[in-house]
């Protein structure tokens, strides 16, 4: 359910919040937004906003529908860091993009990417930004472990390197999988 307090302008990026992930729409006045979704569009898979989606489709929605049941806020968060383009300008930007089927990355292209070059002429997203310095972290920690576990296979001779190695590909594993489960909560 959106906020009572939010009175969003045109111009405005729009974050919902999504199970796991933000969803983000440019808020363009009467209740509408534009907002890129993988519905309608070409898919190596069927569910909505997939991480393997390859394109996604700009549509033109009422910000309500695209809500639906979950929280959402105005939050143009970069005006810190980028100067916004004139209103009208973002308005108009954004309507020739309404139909189109466009490239969809969820690391490179993806829905916070598109409003936010609308609304400053830079595709940004904090989401990618904050999932890779989780990564790093996770990484890091996973260096440590498989360092620790070869110094102790160090006194266990040849089968505790063995073991080692195991332990190291169970940590390049779990990296993965922390990599695959970050991206996709996207």
């Amino acid at each position: 359910m959106g906020q009572d307090n939010c009175k969003p302008q045109p111009g405005d990026l729009i974050e919902i919040d999504r199970t796991g992930y933000q969803h983000w729409a440019l808020y363009v006045g009467d209740g509408y937004v534009i907002h890129v979704t993988d519905e309608g569009a070409t898919s190596l898979t069927l569910s909505s906003s997939s991480i393997r989606a390859t394109t996604a489709k700009v549509k033109k929605q009422l910000l309500k529908d695209v809500v639906g049941n979950d929280n959402w806020r105005v939050n143009n968060k970069y005006d810190h860091y980028y100067t916004p383009f004139p209103v009208k300008k973002i308005i108009q930007h954004a309507e020739q993009w309404v139909g189109r089927v466009v490239p969809y990355d969820v690391l490179n292209k993806n829905c916070e990417h598109f409003v936010t070059m609308l609304r400053y002429g830079e595709g940004v997203s904090d989401q990618v930004r904050n999932a890779a310095a989780g990564s790093a972290a996770a990484a890091a920690a996973g260096v440590a472990g498989v360092a620790g576990a070869i110094s102790v296979a160090g006194f266990a001779g040849v089968a505790g390197i063995a073991g080692a190695a195991g332990v190291a590909a169970a940590a390049a594993a779990a990296l993965g999988m922390a990599l695959y489960e970050t991206a996709s909560k996207k």
